[in-house]
């Protein structure tokens, strides 16, 4: 008795041990995932949580995102999850997004699954138009998307309409031309078709490689008020803290980049600014809602950071991450080249194959056509030999009766025939009967000639008969096709083991094998300047070709802007267009926001 209770009693003190959790559903670009959280549980804790199982390392861009009352705000790592503004209602959903963007993608995103999740956000942001891309780079863009998700073009299976029911290119785009979803789809294939060999990390990265040079890419922008009442756009992004007029998000009137600023802080709805230089005053702006600028807070530190770390020298898990993703990428390559070499031999092999399946074939209808020739050299032989000796008979029986002719005229001449009627009677018969004794030698003579002429023929056409069994035995002795060399399987690639934790990781090159990927990474330098240029002239052809069909009317504001840009010479980079920016000193670019 005492033994039911102590373990009921320990029962129940285990039953009130367990915490309590509640449910957090977590939605990426391209899924969906439900965790069990504790309630005590902080936003690092679920962060670390959907981080780990992503597999994603590179966690510093990311961050999970929720609204309030229309506004964005992101979920903070020191603070319980339940704590936030947040609905309590189960499941709480969050979205993980990237929060902040690195400034060149190629160096600073190494895990593949980073490169995945900024190329599915972005895309989305230029499809939704929440960043403006021209239609020539749309359809550019557009290009490298088919190529991360369907691979390498094959004409035989991507015909026609299968692009259909793909969303590639931004509304904006395809209502500003008088062009029909068949001659899109004609524009992406022919750029698509250029890019045979590119895996779907490559595409991804090429894609971002052209989106963050976008005037709007990675900008956060915020409405604001100088000191004067001017109404203002912030935009917020890896280079610094941009002017824009609302009007025009595409060119900041002045830029400070995060070298120059030394202390961002915020009271109620007003916004401090401090420039690095101390002899430079302050400058204030003031946003909506105090919500707005603990977000703008948030991006500026984050940002910033980000932007002195890059220029520090790369941490040790950081720089683990580059040999690692190096290391794995020139084992890809690798892999890639030995793929396309057995894929050549493979080729070869079933071209081979295919010409020795021809001849083989073209031998046995040589063969079936030699056989058909000796049938019918065979039948015709017959018959000439029936009809040979039935003209040889009927020449006998034409003899004998010539013979039995010249007897009657022996007989009739031998015959006296008294009176001068019978004999003349009889000398008209004689008459007739030689004339009917020379037709007959004439006709015997005939059948001779043709009984001779069908003997000839019947030799001719054994002789043929001789020929087509002696060609049909030289088909018969022919050697077939010569063995094919056996393609071997593709072995296994041999993977690597890492070790995320320890100092170092294994994987061992040939010195040959490091030689010839360092030659291919400089010949791929100078095919990526010669196709950048020849980038640059397709996209400018591309705007030519279809500048006849737009229609003005529906241009937007910000198309334009960018055609003004254009106009004026605006071809230079993001970053070029921000470091003019910043050539005058920051004491005048502090005046100059304060006066607009």
């Amino acid at each position: 008795m005492a033994g039911a209770i102590a373990s009921r009693m320990s029962f129940s003190s285990l039953k009130r041990k367990q915490p309590k959790t509640f449910t957090v559903r977590i939605v990426t670009m391209d899924a969906e995932m439900e965790f069990n959280c504790e309630m005590k549980w902080k936003g690092k804790d679920l962060f670390d949580l959907v981080c780990r199982t992503l597999g994603l390392r590179e966690t510093w861009f990311f961050g999970l995102q929720y609204t309030i009352k229309d506004t964005v705000a992101w979920l903070k790592m020191d603070k319980k999850v339940l704590d936030h503004d947040v609905s309590k209602e189960e499941p709480v959903t969050f979205h993980f997004l990237a929060k902040f963007y690195p400034e060149n993608a190629e160096e600073e995103l190494v895990q593949e699954i980073t490169q995945h999740l900024f190329f599915l956000q972005v895309k989305k942001q230029i499809l939704d138009e929440k960043i403006y891309c021209p239609p020539e780079a749309s359809v550019l863009l557009a290009s490298y998307a088919v190529q991360a998700k369907y691979g390498d073009y094959d004409p035989s299976v991507h015909k026609r309409g299968f692009l259909a029911q793909e969303e590639l290119l931004p509304k904006r785009v395809i209502n500003l031309y008088q062009m029909t979803p068949e001659m899109w789809e004609e524009r992406i294939t022919a750029w698509y078709a250029e890019h045979r060999g590119r895996a779907r990390d490559e595409a991804e990265m090429e894609y971002l490689k052209i989106a963050q040079d976008l005037e709007m890419y990675g900008v956060n922008y915020f409405a604001i008020r100088n000191k004067k009442g001017t109404e203002l756009l912030l935009g917020v992004d890896a280079l610094g803290l941009h002017i824009y007029d609302p009007e025009n998000r595409l060119t900041p009137k002045i830029s400070f980049p995060w070298n120059e600023i030394r202390n961002i802080s915020y009271s109620d709805k007003e916004f401090t600014i401090k420039p690095l230089d101390k002899k430079i005053d302050v400058f204030k702006f003031n946003s909506s809602k105090l919500r707005v600028n603990k977000l703008i807070l948030q991006l500026c530190i984050g940002n910033h950071d980000l932007f002195m770390r890059r220029r520090k020298a790369d941490s040790l898990e950081v720089q683990q991450m580059k040999a690692q993703a190096r290391e794995e990428k020139a084992r890809k390559q690798m892999e890639r080249q030995r793929l396309a070499r057995e894929k050549q031999m493979r080729e070869e092999a079933e071209r081979t194959r295919d010409e020795l399946e021809r001849r083989l074939l073209q031998m046995k209808e040589e063969a079936t056509m030699a056989n058909e020739a000796l049938m019918r050299s065979e039948e015709t032989a017959d018959l000439l030999a029936e009809k040979a000796q039935i003209t040889e008979e009927e020449a006998k029986l034409l003899a004998q009766k010539a013979a039995e002719a010249e007897q009657e005229m022996q007989r009739i001449k031998a015959t006296a025939i008294r009176t001068e009627e019978e004999k003349r009677l009889m000398e008209q018969k004689v008459l007739e009967a030689e004339v009917l004794a020379l037709k007959m030698a004439e006709e015997s003579e005939r059948r001779a000639k043709e009984a001779d002429q069908l003997k000839q023929d019947l030799q001719e056409a054994r002789e043929a008969e001789r020929r087509a069994k002696q060609k049909l035995l030289e088909i018969a002795t022919k050697p077939t096709y010569p063995p094919m060399n056996p393609i071997p399987a593709p072995l296994p690639p041999d993977i690597p083991s890492f070790n995320l934790i320890g100092d170092s990781l294994s994987f061992d090159f040939k010195d040959t094998d490091m030689k010839r990927l360092s030659m291919e990474i400089e010949k791929e330098k100078v095919e990526y300047l010669e196709k950048s240029k020849h980038l640059q002239e397709q996209l400018n052809e591309l705007k030519t070709e279809i500048e006849a069909l737009k229609l003005k009317e529906r241009e937007t504001a910000l198309d334009i802007l960018h055609n003004e840009n254009s106009d004026r010479g605006g071809t230079s980079s993001k970053h070029n267009t921000i470091k003019k920016l910043t050539l005058q000193s920051a004491k005048s670019r502090v005046a100059f926001f304060e006066e607009l």
